[in-house]
């Protein structure tokens, strides 16, 4: 008895300590993680993104949030745990040691007379012929005859004095943490016990691994279904314009198994009529167009309408079945952009090069679908070369609002960032007809507004010029601001029914020839990360450069603190392509806002390969003519823009500014802003 209640009690205790060694950590690292994203999740705070209840911090939203399933399991968990916890008390105290003093309620070291005295006592109540409660004899027969045998036999009573039990020294005991009915192989407890073993150690394991498996075969790694992958990559061309990328990105396997129901069609009738303008349909042959676009798949048809309802804020129109299909797709939007992204930059052409137009085209529908802004007012206007898309990310801002302001000689975002506060509030409430507290939410998102500048140097480590076939090492300073001073937020995205994390791409392309020479993604948000990232790739570079200990660590030092200022770093190698003189652009794209992008131009020399020995030494032919001690300027060649956004023109046409790229010792270095996206000119010297 004593041993099936010993195993009774080791059980739960095994049980509890099995659940306790996982559950406790990862109860502390969601704690912290948890309190990690309430500091550096910072959202919008203008009176739209709070009625649009994304960020809105009541009861239901919290109880919204902490409502998932992994929170929910977690909270289950820890109620079992409680429960065992009380379950191992209240059985501990029911377990008795054996003290045959305190069964017949004497003290200790009482006398022979005494001891029969309390047995014949106890006796009276509970022996069988007195009682014939089952319990009273089992009580009787299990603890009082025991304990007035151990008490009243010389050799017991010694045995119990000196070792506690009346047989006398007693062994090592060991118990097993199972229930007792499973230590029973007898009958159907052997079977029990059996097919524990087998569920636990042979069915659970493959069950695990048969479900990773597929899982395995069917998504990425980014959670992205291996046929979507396949679909972007077959659909993706190098001459794929920015309108045209939508007709991609609704290919998405994902969005095709979202099922199409017969019930949605009266709403998507309805809903065609609404964003047609928006279809790229044409109105010189509208009727056969409206009858290609509707013999398209249904789940194409569906998608692209759901997309182009989000664009156009019709989604009032939508009934509620359409209503949640939307939010599943914009939901997996970012992961798909990402992706499709991924695959307009995957090496294409011979030189491992990816592509420059799509990968503008997919960033500007990321932008337009986190903005919720249509395409269309991308399209540039009489007044304005990048349309008035930019100012409809803005709050309360409508197209009649930009016009007017625009008669102002407002007629780009930039021009109204440019403005002083005090300038801005004035053309807002008596130009435009804002209200102080709209004004307000307008000025808010404003000082949100990122704005990018990029430092970037190509050179070939420890050599003075770039030879071709050298592998050259880009080095990227990526600073960002903000007019209200913070470095990590989530963008103004109000009618983006999910939080989103900004995200840019940094692309040193040559839009000549379409080809993306260079390609990494950066975020802000995660500081630690860059801080690793940063130090680690300067200590590579100052090892490498073979610098001393104490400039390595001054260089690392002053890569974290450029990191914890607002810049991140990027670093890449690549190889020189053959002789000749390269005029490189350098993007910063962000995927959350419309019009901070920054541009800026490279040019790149690359000298003919050398004979040994010879490296470093120019000949007299290569050297720039001087005059007046200067160095000559030679002026770039115009761009092409067929590249570019359809959308907009370089900024530089419009305002007149330049940003210089500058050649030194076969190193290209350049410094652009976000609104300075322009080819300029270049020095050479050697």
């Amino acid at each position: 008895m004593a041993a099936s209640e010993e195993n009774s009690a080791l059980f739960p205790i095994f049980i509890l300590t099995l659940m306790a060694l996982p559950l406790v950590p990862y109860t502390i690292v969601q704690l912290c993680h948890a309190v990690t994203r309430k500091a550096t999740n910072i959202n919008c705070q203008c009176s739209v993104c709070f009625r649009s209840g994304k960020y809105r911090k009541s009861i239901f939203k919290r109880i919204s949030n902490f409502s998932t399933y992994s929170n929910l399991t977690l909270v289950l968990l820890w109620i079992v745990m409680a429960i065992l916890v009380y379950y191992i008390k209240h059985i501990s105290t029911e377990i008795q040691i054996f003290e045959p003093f305190s069964i017949l309620g004497v003290e200790t070291g009482a006398s022979d007379s005494e001891i029969k005295k309390a047995y014949r006592r106890l006796s009276i109540l509970y022996h069988p012929d007195k009682n014939p409660d089952p319990e009273a004899h089992k009580y009787f027969v299990d603890y009082i005859s025991k304990a007035y045998q151990a008490l009243t036999d010389p050799v017991s009573r010694e045995n119990f004095e000196k070792y506690g039990h009346p047989d006398g020294r007693q062994g090592l005991q060991m118990g097993i943490a199972l229930p007792q009915f499973l230590l029973n192989i007898d009958g159907a407890s052997g079977g029990i016990l059996l097919i524990g073993i087998v569920g636990v150690c042979i069915i659970l394991p493959l069950t695990i691994a048969v479900i990773y498996l597929s899982r395995s075969s069917k998504y990425t790694g980014n959670f992205v279904m291996h046929q979507t992958i396949y679909a972007y990559y077959h659909f993706m061309k190098p001459s794929l314009a920015p309108s045209k990328v939508m007709d991609v990105f609704i290919k998405a396997a994902e969005y095709m198994e979202i099922p199409v129901r017969r019930t949605d069609e009266e709403s998507l009738q309805k809903l065609f009529v609404l964003v047609r303008s928006e279809l790229n349909l044409d109105p010189r042959n509208i009727r056969q167009e409206q009858a290609k676009f509707w013999k398209q798949h249904p789940a194409l048809v569906k998608n692209e309408l759901l997309i182009q309802a989000h664009l156009t804020h019709e989604t009032v129109a939508l009934s509620p079945s359409l209503q949640r299909d939307l939010k599943q797709m914009l939901a997996l939007a970012p992961r798909l952009l990402e992706e499709l992204m991924k695959m307009a930059i995957i090496p294409r052409t011979p030189q491992g090069h990816g592509w420059l137009r799509p990968a503008i085209g997919v960033v500007e529908l990321s932008q337009s679908i986190i903005q919720a802004v249509p395409l269309s007012a991308r399209k540039a206007t009489g007044g304005s070369s990048e349309g008035y898309g930019p100012f409809l990310q803005l709050p309360h801002f409508t197209e009649s609002v930009v016009k007017k302001i625009s008669r102002k000689k407002v007629r780009m975002l930039q021009d109204l960032r440019d403005m002083k506060p005090e300038e801005r509030a004035e053309l807002l409430t008596q130009v435009a007809g804002f209200s102080a507290d709209e004004s307000r939410d307008v000025e808010i998102v404003i000082e949100m507004m990122p704005s990018i500048s990029i430092d970037i140097t190509c050179e070939t480590e420890g050599e003075e010029g770039i030879q071709e076939g050298d592998i050259v090492t880009m080095q990227a300073w990526i600073t960002l601001h903000r007019g209200n001073g913070l470095i990590g937020a989530l963008p103004h995205a109000p009618y983006f029914p999910l939080e989103k994390e900004e995200n840019f791409w940094l692309l040193i392309a040559d839009s000549m020839s379409n080809d993306v020479w260079i390609s990494q993604k950066v975020n802000f948000v995660d500081e630690a990360t860059a801080i690793i990232a940063a130090t680690k790739a300067v200590q590579e570079l100052k090892e490498g450069s073979g610098d001393s200990v104490r400039e390595i660590n001054a260089a690392v030092k002053a890569a974290v603190d450029r990191v914890k200022a607002g810049s991140r770093l990027v670093m890449s190698k690549f190889q020189a392509p053959a002789e000749g003189n390269y005029n490189l652009s350098s993007y910063c794209l962000c995927d959350s806002w419309i019009g901070c992008d920054a541009k800026s131009s490279i040019k790149l020399k690359v000298l003919k390969r050398s004979r040994t020995g010879t490296r470093g030494m120019v000949a007299a032919d290569e050297l720039p003519a001087l005059e007046d001690g200067g160095d000559e300027v030679e002026e770039e060649d115009e761009y092409d823009d067929d590249y570019e956004s359809e959308y907009s023109e370089d900024d530089e046409d419009v305002k007149g500014k330049e940003a210089n790229g500058a050649v030194v010792n076969g190193s290209a270095h350049v410094r652009g802003d976000d609104d300075s996206s322009s080819d300029g000119s270049g020095s050479e010297e050697n």
